[in-house]
């Protein structure tokens, strides 16, 4: 392999895993209300391109990270709609032990 698609690869891993925090974080408190759907929308857009792109030009890091990358963010577009109505959870209480 020789060390540009190394990069491409290393890139792309980084990119994708990106916004898989976001993803869980949103499965643990069922609440996405600080979250912006025209962002999570764009970036899913550009997404879709950019695996079009890596198709064309039939190029492995480009698809790859770009099929997972779609995974998550059709994830967080999915739990944006699921968990709409969840009220955000209040900072101003401290945590209870028990």
């Amino acid at each position: 392999m020789d060390s540009a698609t190394t990069i491409g690869l290393v890139a792309a891993f980084l990119t994708s895993v990106a916004f898989v925090p976001q993803t869980i974080r949103n499965f643990r408190r069922r609440q996405v209300g600080d979250l912006s759907f025209f962002t999570f929308g764009t970036f899913t857009a550009g997404v879709v391109a950019w695996l079009a792109y890596g198709l064309m030009i039939d190029s492995l890091p480009v698809i790859a990270a770009n099929c997972f990358t779609l995974a998550v963010s059709l994830l967080n577009l999915w739990q944006m709609w699921a968990y709409r109505g969840n009220p955000a959870p209040s900072h101003d209480t401290p945590p209870t032990s028990g």
